[in-house]
């Protein structure tokens, strides 16, 4: 049997991570919350790897779901990250694609693409890694 897929969910709303966490766990994922920044890249620093990382990008500051994406896209090998937004701007926006971000979601997030979308992109980050 293969093994799940694994997401780290990032936003200090805990109602959206709840949610977030119940839709991803009745399509097949291995879901663990985190409510901050810091509790985010805590768990990145400590060798936890995950398949996807889904985080807000702003908590208890401005923009800081960038740093925890910045974080993630550092690891090797690199998770899927995706950032969703209800205030992306072209700043931020234009920062998110920099570091290469994989999917920027606007809020109210659209559940049914957003899992469609992350299969996708899991599926295609694992047959790169198999081509490596």
């Amino acid at each position: 049997m293969a093994k799940q897929p694994s997401i780290l969910i990032v936003d200090d709303e805990i109602n959206v991570t709840r949610t977030l966490k119940l839709v991803f766990e009745g399509a097949g994922y291995e879901v663990v919350p985190a409510y901050s920044s810091a509790e985010a890249i805590d768990l990145l620093s400590n060798g936890k790897h995950f398949d996807a990382i889904i985080t807000d990008l702003n908590m208890e500051k401005e923009d800081i779901g960038l740093d925890v994406a910045r974080h993630a896209k550092q690891l090797k090998p690199s998770p899927v990250v995706v950032i969703c937004t209800g205030y992306a701007s072209v700043d931020n926006s234009r920062q998110a694609l920099t570091m290469h971000v994989d999917y920027l979601a606007t809020k109210p997030v659209d559940l049914d693409e957003l899992k469609t979308a992350l299969a996708r992109l899991i599926r295609l980050r694992k047959a790169q890694k198999g081509r490596a």
